[in-house]
């Protein structure tokens, strides 16, 4: 059973993890080089299933499903330097038929907006790669607050 608000949509749960431009992640312009941001939406990604309860490394040798993403982008806004702090958020938007979510990356200090993003994934099962066309229940609850 789907939990949801009085607009009957259902409530996802969201993560903000904080973290500084170290030098490897510059590009010869001293700014983050563009597909580093993924990484970051990336750690956001994994420390949001954790945060849920969800390994998804154990969850595909134990199911015997993953979850690879089949889709993403990005928008840029402004750059981030070396040693700029600065907070990546990731939002669950959508999880019945696919995970979706929100990125944003914005400077801890000024709360400037630097990044946007979005990515999906679907749920495959392995080691066929058969698509499946709902999402386990389990996983489904899990992501919702």
């Amino acid at each position: 059973m789907v939990k949801k608000n009085e607009n009957k949509k259902p409530v996802y749960r969201q993560i903000e993890t904080i973290h500084k431009v170290p030098f490897h992640d510059l590009d010869p312009m001293h700014v983050m080089w563009h597909g580093n941001y993924y990484k970051y939406f990336d750690i956001a990604r994994f420390d949001l299933f954790k945060a849920a309860g969800i390994d998804l490394y154990e969850y595909s040798m134990s199911k015997q499903i993953s979850f690879p993403v089949s889709r993403s982008s990005i928008k840029h806004i402004a750059p981030l330097k070396f040693h700029d702090e600065f907070i990546c958020k990731a939002v669950v938007t959508a999880a019945e038929y696919k995970i979706a979510m929100d990125f944003e990356i914005r400077l801890k200090d000024t709360g400037q907006v630097c990044a946007r993003g979005k990515s999906e994934q679907l749920a495959v099962r392995v080691p066929e790669m058969t698509l499946q066309y709902r999402l386990p229940g389990d996983i489904i609850s899990s992501l919702l607050v």
